[in-house]
Formats: C-alpha cells, structure tokens, sequence
C-alpha cells in the first residue's frame, strides 16, 4: 500500500469537563490515520487467538467473520478486511521488532466502525516475554444506567486507553509511558499486544470492566457473524529496530555461512566478537582468533546483530 504523507497530531489524551480526546477529525482528536507518516511498521504474525460468542449471554455460537490473518499487516479502513472477535474474545499479535516506549504514542489501534459514534470497544494489553501482560489502565464516562443497543450510539469523549473509540481508517493510539510502574514489562522491547473485546452488555453477570471499576457500556448485543470488535490492524509507531542503521555494505569482514546453522567464522578477523538479538540484548560475547569457529548451537533460529570490532552485520540461524 502507497504510504501517503498524511499527518495527524498525536496529541495526548486531554480531559476537559470530565471528557477524553474526541472523534477523528475533530480538534484535539489523537486519532491516527492508516496512512500516516508516524507508522513505521505492523503487526507480523498472530501469536494467539481465541474467539468469542456471537452473543455471550446465549452462549452457543461463535463469531465468524474474517480470519485472523486480517490483523497482520496494513489495516485496510473498511467494513470487511477485519476479524471479528465476539463477545470477550481476544487476539495476541506479534511484531518484526520490539514496540519501544517513545515520546508520545507508541501504537495504534485499528477497528472497522462505520461511524463516529458507533464505537465497538476493546481492551489493549502488552507484553515483553508473551506471558506477563498488562492491562493499559481505561477509562469510560459512558452512562451504564441505559443499555446501548445492537445499532447505538456513544461518544469518543467519554472513553479512554479503550481500542476502537474512533472510525474505521483512524487507529486509537496507547502511550508507553502509562505503564512505566510495571515491572514485568520492559517497555523498549513490546513484542506482543494483545486486544480483548469489551462486552458491551450493563449486565454484571457478561459485562466488561474499566480500570476504575465502572461498567462498560457498548452496542449490545452483537449477535451477529461478526459481532464483538473487529480488528483492522495494529501499527508501529516507535520500533525498536537494532538493525536500522546497519550497512552490510561497509563491513569489511566476510561472515560464512551465513546463514549459519552450528558455526559460523569470520574472514581475516581477531578480537572480540559481541551478538546481539532482535531486542538489542547481548546474547554472547566471545575473543576469537584468526579462523576460529564461533558455535551458535545455543542460540534459537532468528536474526542476530553481530558487531566486529566497531563494525555490525546480520547473521541469520537457523535450525
């Protein structure tokens, strides 16, 4: 997809008479287009997923619609190219390389709302090893004294750190820096973000919880194919790319075989040795003679960074 310079600004979540940044387009929006220049990357690969029902208080069909390979790559900003997760269903996807904690938003959230007060929502979780998550901490101001039907309608204003808030084409962006006290994260090295529908029902027996212990309340029910949020796409907005500014091209020692599946050696070269993988972590660190073999049996398949004296390049592994 053709990436066009279009820039919204990522302006922090404000709160101005008890209300949160509002629907896209609007001034003080955080809303941040498919097509924004902000986006370095998307989400790689599905790590997880689960669906949820149609409607969660019948209990006896699944949603549907789309498969789970819609949430990787570029979100596509329309009604059909998404994953529908039912009622408290959920998604883990994966990333090329790390989400890192930047100034200002780090990612963004893509669903497929039809308009910009229909707001499907969902919870956003991140984590660092894909077994400790933490939950961004949100936020709805919505009434929850009236259920919201299947077709009705809310407002951005009220919500916040919930995915889904803006129209399809405009992704809703999560800070980092919100989660600095969690100890289980390291926040330069976000490998998974993990989306759970919000059940939109008032009903404490199937709804949803905010951070501060308030009831959601969404369109429900959903009973349909696609019912639940509908996933579009997650991109990157600050990545942790050890490779960026790598120039194979002026390393002046040859590294064979690369790729390497036991050992590998480097042509003409002695000192130190450093391997860093994809998260920027040293990995190991060796002194090596003039042709001596460098075992890599330890390390798993993946790309590593292999820096030579004051010189880097990639290595692959394989298995």
């Amino acid at each position: 997809m053709i990436r066009f310079s279009v820039i919204l600004l990522l302006l922090l979540p404000f709160v101005s008479n008890g209300q949160y940044a509002p629907a896209a387009n609007v001034v003080g929006t955080t809303a941040i287009h498919k097509d924004s220049a902000a986006i370095v990357n998307w989400a790689q690969s599905v790590f997880y997923f689960q669906r949820g029902f149609e409607d969660i208080a019948a209990g006896d069909t699944y949603a549907s619609f789309g498969d789970s390979t819609e949430a990787i790559g570029y979100a596509q900003g329309n009604s059909t190219d998404v994953v529908s997760l039912g009622d408290a269903g959920e998604i883990v996807l994966a990333f090329e390389y790390p989400i890192q904690n930047g100034p200002g938003p780090d990612f963004a959230v893509f669903e497929n709302g039809f308009g910009h007060d229909y707001l499907e929502l969902a919870h956003v979780e991140v984590s660092s090893n894909g077994i400790d998550f933490v939950r961004f901490p949100s936020k709805s101001a919505t009434q929850n004294s009236t259920q919201i039907g299947t077709f009705g309608t809310s407002s951005a204003e009220f919500t916040n750190n919930l995915a889904g808030k803006y129209i399809q084409g405009y992704g809703t962006p999560f800070d980092l820096e919100e989660l600095t006290d969690s100890l289980s994260l390291n926040l330069d090295s976000i490998l998974y973000v993990k989306i759970i529908d919000v059940v939109g029902s008032i009903n404490p027996a199937y709804g949803s919880y905010d951070s501060q212990g308030e009831i959601i309340n969404d369109p429900y029910p959903t009973a349909f194919e696609p019912g639940g949020f509908d996933l579009d796409g997650v991109a990157v907005i600050h990545e942790n790319n050890i490779y960026a500014n790598v120039n194979e091209e002026a390393t002046n020692f040859l590294m064979f075989p690369n790729p390497a599946k036991e050992v590998f050696r480097i042509q003409g070269y002695e000192g130190e040795v450093s391997i860093f993988d994809l998260n920027g972590r040293l990995v190991k660190s060796i002194i090596v003679l003039k042709g001596d073999a460098i075992d890599v049996t330890e390390l798993q398949a993946s790309i590593y960074l292999v820096k030579i004296g004051e010189q880097f390049s990639k290595l692959q592994v394989y298995r």
